[in-house]
């Protein structure tokens, strides 16, 4: 008689046979609670431990892994909740601008002050600007949009990170201090422009940022602008059909 054959007739259960029963009868020490104290298992200590203290060490474990996934969504909650307090409040500031130079005050302000980035740009795209201000509010024709941004003037989704130089030339006071910076267009059935948020942290502003407080702002943008576009700014006369190329 071969070896294997000796082993296939052996009438001693297998080890896969003892787990394979365990598992169908989970209640097995219920009845046989003797057998967890004599029972005994390897410790990282080098001690041998019982099955009871095993499985208590192993809940201790378990209860430590939660309470630091909990102490963490806790924090992500209490983030969420000081972000959304600030968006609030921007949004309610909006809400009572009377002028685009207002609006682009008002975002400014409330990027460096309530949320400690470098600052923010409204630029908006127009036929024909009496002057183009090299401040918080901007102007550029359409043609120089395009020739500027390309296809950034169609994308749905805000861009983060590091942006060409080109950008950051058209969009911020100070080029030179943006190490990262999220770009939003603000559409409504066509192109009205863009907003900027830059900061001086190159891992600020990453590709894997989600983008929900700044769509709720740049959506309300969207539609607090076209009525004060038509009325017109001090610092350039405004068209909002200047990239109406999706309607």
């Amino acid at each position: 008689m071969t070896e294997q054959t000796a082993v296939k007739g052996s009438p001693f259960p297998t080890e896969a046979d003892v787990a394979a029963y365990l598992e169908r009868h989970p209640d097995f020490f219920v009845d046989h609670e003797h057998l967890l104290q004599s029972l005994t298992l390897p410790h990282d200590s080098g001690r041998a431990i019982s099955l009871v203290e095993r499985q208590v060490h192993l809940f201790r474990e378990q209860r430590d892994t939660l309470r630091h996934e909990l102490s963490g969504l806790i924090g992500i909650a209490r983030q969420n909740d000081r972000l959304f307090a600030k968006s609030k409040r921007l949004l309610m500031q909006l809400l009572d601008a009377e002028s685009l130079s207002e609006v682009a005050a008002v975002l400014d302000e409330s990027v460096r002050q309530d949320f400690g980035l470098n600052g923010a740009t409204l630029l908006l795209i127009t036929p024909s600007p009496a002057t183009s201000p090299q401040g918080t509010l901007r102007y550029l024709s359409p043609e120089q949009a395009k020739a500027t941004f390309d296809d950034l003037l169609e994308r749905e989704r805000p861009l983060f990170g590091r942006i060409p130089d080109r950008y950051r030339d058209a969009l911020f006071q100070n080029p030179e201090r943006v190490a990262s910076a999220a770009i939003i267009p603000l559409r409504k059935r066509y192109c009205l422009g863009l907003l900027a948020i830059s900061s001086d942290q190159e891992d600020y502003f990453d590709s894997s940022m989600g983008s929900l407080f700044l769509s709720y702002i740049s959506d309300t943008l969207s539609r607090l602008l076209p009525p004060l576009l038509t009325q017109g700014d001090d610092s350039g006369v405004v068209d909002t059909r200047a990239c109406e190329n999706d309607a």
